[in-house]
């Protein structure tokens, strides 16, 4: 039996399977999106009938609006979810069964969508089915990590969302200082591959809203390092550095997912510390 499916939501969130959480192919996914999928693999982990063949699960319509906007439009909502059924993603796992041989498995998120016609009622709901192929490997799967829809709603930014993951992932790990190569670290994290190709659009674009937001509105802190051979080298690995929140900086944390989104950008680069010497300390052996 999964460890993963045998374990509860409780404070911490819900756990979602390691593999989900590095499965690539979600690059053309918005923040929404990817905050909906979230949320029915909640609903269906809860429900307690995840791993059970051609199960049917049915969330409130009000509850996917939360993840987007209250005052989504329902044709905005409707496309959002045409696009989760247009996303094959690939998933590295390792095969139980199968003399615990590693493989990639390309499948759909979803089985089906079934949206009800006038989904903007109090009574809308959508019914669905997780893709027959990724249940399988939740079947196996031994490790996990525990996300809070509380955070990833109120991100913006969904590279923040796939790096606030990563980081729960990796929160009891006995090493808090991990090495990627910029082209898994652009995979895990949901880049496009013709997109930020250079440094500096990286740097601001996808690393610094994600820092932002990781740092402002989770239960985790985050340092990233963009590595060069040399000066004018283009980034070559990306060293990423973690650690748990004090008391103070969870509660920093919770006031602000209970603030209003507008104006939170300027709020969380107001409240940038710049005296965390973390990553410099770790790569230099002096923690």
């Amino acid at each position: 039996m999964s460890r993963t499916i045998e374990q509860r939501t409780n404070r911490d969130g819900f756990p979602k399977a390691g593999e989900l959480i590095e499965m690539t192919g979600l690059e053309s996914l918005e923040a929404s999106q990817r905050a909906i999928s979230n949320l029915l693999y909640q609903h269906a982990h809860e429900s307690g009938r995840i791993a059970e063949p051609g199960a049917v699960f049915e969330i409130p319509m009000s509850t996917l609006r939360s993840a987007t906007s209250k005052h989504e439009s329902g044709d905005r909502l409707r496309a959002s979810l045409r696009g989760l059924m247009r996303i094959n993603v690939q998933v590295v796992y390792i095969d139980e069964d199968g003399g615990r041989e590693p493989r990639i498995m390309t499948s759909g998120l979803f089985r089906f969508l079934d949206v009800s016609a006038k989904d903007m009622t109090t009574r809308a709901t959508l019914r669905y089915g997780i893709a027959q192929e990724l249940r399988a490997v939740l079947e196996q799967s031994q490790r996990w990590g525990r996300i809070k829809a509380e955070v990833f709603c109120a991100m913006k930014s969904k590279y923040a969302m796939a790096l606030y993951e990563m980081l729960e992932l990796r929160r009891n790990m006995d090493r808090c200082i991990e090495t990627f190569t910029i082209e898994r670290f652009r995979e895990l994290i949901g880049v496009k591959a013709d997109t930020y190709r250079l440094g500096p659009d990286f740097q601001r674009y996808v690393i610094d809203p994600a820092v932002l937001e990781v740092n402002g509105l989770s239960d985790m802190g985050v340092q990233m390092k963009l590595d060069r051979k040399h000066a004018r080298a283009p980034i070559h690995t990306v060293t990423m550095v973690w650690w748990r929140k004090s008391p103070e900086e969870m509660a920093a944390a919770i006031h602000e997912r209970n603030r209003s989104k507008v104006g939170r950008m300027a709020r969380l680069k107001g409240a940038v510390e710049t005296a965390l010497p973390r990553l410099d300390a770790l790569t230099t052996g002096a923690i």
